[in-house]
């Protein structure tokens, strides 16, 4: 029971609750989400990469929906917050990206997605990078999840075992270490999160479930599988998005073996925009990782379920993974609660092209605690300086005319500069009003005897 957040949050402000689909037990869908890492809007061939092939990518989005204007985060920790509790990240104050041994983590008592499906009886597992805090307290089977595999952080986040001597990270199942992983063993590391996934789904055909499988790939550094090194017209970057296509064929392929392929949504997306090499692509997008620019934080994403979402759809509508936690409690036939307050709205319209409006007024992009831009329909309205930029003032853009924010139109529409302006400084104070903490571990420690990284 959560009871101390709820008193900690009782006087906030209520916003409507999540639209209800209503769902028969037997009918609560399967829901697998794919989460990458650091993978740009232009990497995967449903959004224009040609340098790796994406085949069974290529596929979901044939058979289901792309969505074009979908949004995550700049970085790592903060855009795992904001997929699984439905918030924007400063509310729930997990802003950046943590480190081993980090006292803080995503707050035990905040609701995520594991937790809103467990009530309603789903099975439910994370395999992967966690990224929200590796203290005991804040693992995975302490937000829900009925067991973890995976390596707590990112791959690049090695220290020095002072059992081995090498710099390693932890292979984590449930809340135990069950091995340390060097730089040679991470190259099978997508392999084994694949037949994690798979052996999951088998275990538990009869009943709902929920999937989360937040890759480690394609952070830095890169470790394809002996099967896909140096296969990709692109180098190693290219080769491991390459094996995480395989994956997800795996997927795929075990669903339909099931018979399970029609009682099940699997959503593709990544956590934030590249890291910008001469590998990476944010398309036509301007800008990557750790900015507020659009290839920063409009992430590719895809979703699936055959029989319920028509094949080849594409949704330009605005969206992001602050929707997939309402979106998952009334597909599975719940309604969130109005405490606590999330962000999120139910797009389950938008995933059966039932609408093309987003539910949500605008969307907000936030930078740490900084509210730094306000997406309403085309229009983007940048409040603070960015990186790149010389000029002063607000800077406006038409995403619809213009994906790649080079013109600004702040002096042409000063009427829509001040509306956007006004929903801004509303949102800002709310979420500054009423931001929830984030989790403070006792003993804070490494999961493993460990110095620092050599």
């Amino acid at each position: 029971m959560k009871h101390a957040l709820l008193t900690f949050i009782a006087l906030l402000p209520a916003l409507p609750a999540a639209e209800t689909v209503t769902s028969k037990p037997s009918e609560k869908p399967n829901i697998v989400i794919i989460f990458m890492d650091d993978m740009g809007y232009g990497d995967i061939g449903p959004f224009g990469a040609t340098r790796q092939k994406t085949p069974q990518l290529d596929r979901m989005a044939r058979e289901g929906v792309k969505f074009t204007s979908f949004y995550a985060a700049p970085v790592c920790s903060a855009s795992r917050a904001q997929l699984l509790t439905g918030c924007y990240s400063a509310r729930v104050s997990v802003t950046g990206a943590y480190s081993p041994g980090n006292k803080n983590g995503l707050h035990p008592q905040e609701f995520t997605i594991a937790e809103r499906l467990k009530e309603r009886g789903y099975a439910t597992m994370c395999i992967g990078k966690w990224h929200l805090g590796d203290a005991p307290e804040f693992l995975p089977t302490r937000q829900g999840f009925d067991h973890y595999f995976g390596i707590p952080y990112s791959n690049d986040m090695q220290r020095k075992s002072t059992q081995t001597g090498e710099n390693v990270i932890p292979l984590v199942r449930d809340d135990t270490v069950l091995e340390l992983l060097n730089d040679n063993a991470q190259s099978g590391i997508v392999e084994r999160y694949t037949a994690e996934a798979v052996q999951f789904i088998r275990d538990n055909k009869a009943k709902p479930f929920f999937l989360y499988l937040p890759h480690n790939v394609v952070h830095g550094p890169y470790h394809p599988g002996a099967a896909f090194d140096g296969k990709s017209g692109n180098g190693r970057y290219g080769d491991w998005i390459e094996e995480a296509d395989w994956s997800t064929g795996r997927i795929l392929e075990t669903l339909h073996e099931l018979e399970l392929d029609q009682r099940t949504l699997v959503i593709f997306t990544s956590d934030n925009g590249p890291v910008m090499s001469k590998s990476a692509s944010a398309g036509a997008l301007r800008g990557g990782k750790r900015s507020t620019w659009e290839g920063g934080i409009r992430v590719p994403t895809l979703a699936w379920w055959p029989g319920k979402i028509a094949p080849g759809s594409v949704c330009d509508a605005v969206a992001g993974t602050i929707d997939l936690l309402p979106t998952c409690v009334a597909l599975a036939g719940g309604s969130v609660p109005a405490e606590p307050l999330i962000d999120g709205r139910d797009i389950s319209p938008l995933l059966f092209g039932k609408s093309k409006q987003s539910p949500r007024e605008a969307h907000y992009y936030f930078s740490g605690y900084k509210l730094q831009a306000i997406r309403q329909g085309p229009w983007k309205l940048a409040i603070t300086k960015q990186k790149d930029v010389t000029e002063k003032g607000p800077r406006l853009y038409n995403l619809d005319a213009e994906i790649g924010e080079k013109t600004n139109l702040a002096d042409k529409h000063p009427d829509i500069v001040a509306k956007l302006q006004a929903l801004a400084e509303k949102m800002d104070a709310e979420i500054t009003a009423n931001r929830r903490p984030a989790g403070e571990a006792a003993n804070p420690q490494t999961l493993y005897p460990s110095g620092p990284k050599q």
